[in-house]
């Protein structure tokens, strides 16, 4: 049963019937579904920001792994791009100066990238931003190894009728490194074990125990063999032409004599630590045409790739001081 409500009419002095105008019914019943909405809004809020649902997890499990793995990649692609610079600066400072061939610009290799219709389809391997970074990061890098062998074909055809000037040119390590454990300090800046201050070392030092024999790299003639009032020590020089000379310093005993013809492995003289020098080791430096260069890059008849790729490693990771 309905309950009816009455108030007291002061004017009258009756108790009449309390009568709700419409206009008061429908404003209460706008505030109550202006709540309502109000309310259910911020439910919904709170349990989409707070509760995911389970395809969103999902996609968020599926967005992480997609990250990691992109980095995974990329950290590959580093990788390839070092290594490819490696190849380029051999082949741009040692195999093109050996047949006296112009070293190859930069801008070469990468107009390459244009002229390569295949490696374009590599864009088209996803449409999101990490797919495309991928993409032109692996058609930079193909674009230039595909460039490379080209390089490197053309070296090829200056190598014939060059096996004189190859057996001239270094290409061993002077002492034996089968282990790749005796380079303690490579080429470039370094401190100085004496003064203690940075100095250009332009060399390699190749620890080993006194006595250990030193070989020649190349053929060649002996042009210096004696104690050197430079800080070398007894030391030789080595003449192989073509604008080739090496030096191997600090000997315990020089085995050669200058004007003496050499022959690639051959031994010339045993590791000591005469001169400026802080323990027994062979300091071995190249020069081309009066200019030192890296030594690291002339071991290509000693070493396969892989063990290449870890001795340049090892050259640059070596001791901040050098030997002397």
């Amino acid at each position: 049963m309905k309950k009816i409500k009455y108030f007291y009419n002061t004017h009258t002095l009756r108790y009449e019937k309390l009568i709700t105008p419409l206009r008061v019914k429908l404003l209460r019943i706008f505030g109550f579904l202006s709540g309502l909405l109000v309310a259910s809004t911020v439910v919904i809020y709170v349990y989409l920001k707070f509760f995911p649902k389970p395809k969103e997890i999902e996609a968020n499990r599926k967005y992480e792994i997609l990250k990691e793995n992109y980095k995974q990649i990329n950290d590959k692609v580093k990788l390839l791009q070092q290594q490819m610079a490696d190849l380029e600066k051999r082949d741009n400072e040692v195999y093109r100066s050996i047949f006296e061939a112009n070293p190859l610009p930069d801008s070469a290799r990468a107009k390459l990238i244009e002229q390569q219709k295949e490696i374009d389809k590599l864009k088209e391997m996803d449409d999101n931003e990490l797919g495309k970074d991928v993409a032109n990061q692996l058609n930079n890098i193909s674009a230039r190894i595909a460039f490379q062998f080209n390089s490197y074909n053309n070296i090829s055809s200056l190598i014939k009728g060059q096996d004189t000037k190859l057996a001239s040119i270094p290409a061993i390590q002077p002492v034996s490194n089968k282990q790749l454990n005796r380079i303690a300090s490579g080429y470039g800046m370094r401190i100085d074990p004496v003064y203690g201050t940075p100095k250009m070392h332009k060399g390699l030092d190749f620890t080993a125990p006194q006595g250990t024999p030193i070989y020649s790299t190349g053929n060649g003639v002996v042009k210096v063999a004696g104690a050197s009032t430079g800080g070398y020590g007894n030391h030789v020089v080595i003449n192989h032409g073509y604008g080739y000379e090496t030096l191997y310093g600090h000997m315990v005993k020089i085995k050669v004599r200058a004007g003496q013809k050499i022959k690639r492995g051959e031994v010339i003289g045993w590791v000591g630590s005469t001169g400026k020098s802080t323990g027994p080791h062979c300091h071995y430096e190249v020069h081309i045409n009066g200019n030192e260069v890296d030594p690291v890059y002339f071991f290509y008849s000693d070493l396969n790739p892989e063990q290449y790729d870890r001795l340049l490693k090892l050259a640059a990771s070596g001791s901040a001081k050098s030997f002397d």
